[in-house]
């Protein structure tokens, strides 16, 4: 006998899921900030350890591997035990496991540590995930796009506390700092959440998502797609910046600045945009105008040019990933999510390095061609897909 979401689902006031929408966004901005403190303290780790630029990627690596290892289970846990007390436990799970690398004495203690950090974080991710697709449910608008903005924020508040604290009080302070606030706000989060609704009143006739499924592996697909533009532009448009367009170090990251900016703001603004356009016109248009901006920007290479081209492709691709997860939650039944999710993560992980790789063969700017040639696929493939996951005429 599984402890499946019980198939009553007490009545909720307004107040109640507002309330439970702020504990979400919460958890949201922690796990944001978590990543911003692991990211500005990487010198630092590197520093202390005497790790060379290899021994720094392969500890990098870990993260997204120990991701890809928790991703692909968490949709059977969530379905079993509910997405509210899965997203509870990893939260904090996730929260106190930031802890680990810095207490790491060497490289093989730090890659342990670190797949156990990003093992967390991909239950954490399709969990909470999950929970918006709940939550959204209830509220009866859409709310995936805020959620991720909260991400974003906490990034760039993570970001910010550690221009302020590194350097200056210890890394292990910092940290624990950040460990102990975060800790907290996922227990207190984590008691707010929602219970799921009885999978047949949430997805009524949907496909089984059980099994690779055709809109399974096509929402994936454009998942995939859509990560690895976005995991391009966040780890070349620095240097495309340096090394293309001849721009000083210290203006280098103009093209990365502008492109979070956008990204943040359009997903700050994008559950408005979506009620008005629906899932596959933000999908698409967002492709098509991320497609336009990296155009821009690569054909061009002008600074000034580039910078907006990378401001359009940050705008268009911030409510892509958000959307599809949403998409999956509420048209596939089972581990919707954590399928498209982990087949969406392994384009974030092995685009960047893809890129690299094509980059020492035909240089950078036609190697970023690939971030291009997936918004256009995205763009293209974005109709048949969301044609899939239209219920037939008889159950509208």
């Amino acid at each position: 006998m599984t402890n499946a979401p019980s198939s009553t689902v007490p009545a909720l006031s307004t107040p109640h899921m507002e309330t439970a929408r702020r504990a979400l966004a919460l958890i949201f901005l922690c796990n944001g900030t978590l990543f911003a403190t692991w990211a500005v303290n990487i010198p630092g780790v590197r520093d202390r350890l005497h790790l060379n630029a290899a021994e720094v990627g392969l500890a990098v690596l870990a993260i997204g591997l120990g991701s890809l290892v928790t991703m692909p289970l968490t949709g059977g846990w969530t379905a079993r035990f509910g997405s509210h007390r899965v997203t509870r436990v990893c939260a904090v799970a996730c929260m106190l496991t930031l802890l680990l690398p810095f207490l790491a004495p060497n490289l093989i203690t730090l890659v342990v540590a670190l797949t156990l950090l990003g093992a967390a974080n991909g239950a954490l991710d399709v969990s909470m995930n999950a929970q918006g697709v709940t939550v959204e449910r209830r509220i009866g608008q859409p709310i995936m796009s805020r959620l991720h903005a909260s991400f974003s924020l906490g990034g760039v508040l993570g970001a910010l506390l550690g221009t302020l604290l590194v350097g200056n009080v210890p890394m292990l302070a910092h940290v624990g700092l950040v460990v102990a606030a975060t800790t907290l706000a996922g227990l207190l989060a984590g008691r707010l959440l929602l219970p799921d609704l009885p999978l047949e009143e949430a997805v009524p006739g949907a496909p089984q998502a059980s099994t690779w499924s055709p809109a399974v592996l096509l929402l994936g697909a454009l998942c995939f797609l859509g990560m690895l533009a976005e995991g391009a532009n966040y780890d070349w448009a620095a240097l495309y910046f340096r090394d293309v367009l001849g721009l000083t170090e210290g203006r280098a990251g103009i093209g990365y600045a502008a492109f979070v900016t956008t990204m943040t703001l359009g997903r700050w603004f994008g559950d408005r945009l979506r009620g008005r356009l629906g899932d596959e016109g933000i999908v698409r248009g967002g492709a098509v105008v991320t497609a336009l901006g990296l155009a821009l920007a690569l054909l061009v290479r002008e600074p000034l040019l580039a910078t907006l081209g990378f401001a359009l492709s940050g705008l268009g691709l911030s409510n892509v990933v958000p959307v599809l997860y949403g998409a999956a939650g509420h048209a596939l039944a089972g581990p919707g999510i954590a399928r498209v999710a982990t087949i969406g993560y392994t384009g974030f992980l092995l685009g960047p390095p893809i890129i690299g790789f094509l980059a020492g063969i035909v240089g950078l700017p036609a190697a970023l061609g690939l971030a291009l040639a997936g918004a256009a696929l995205v763009a293209l493939l974005g109709g048949q897909t969301f044609a899939l996951l239209r219920p037939p005429a008889s159950e509208k």
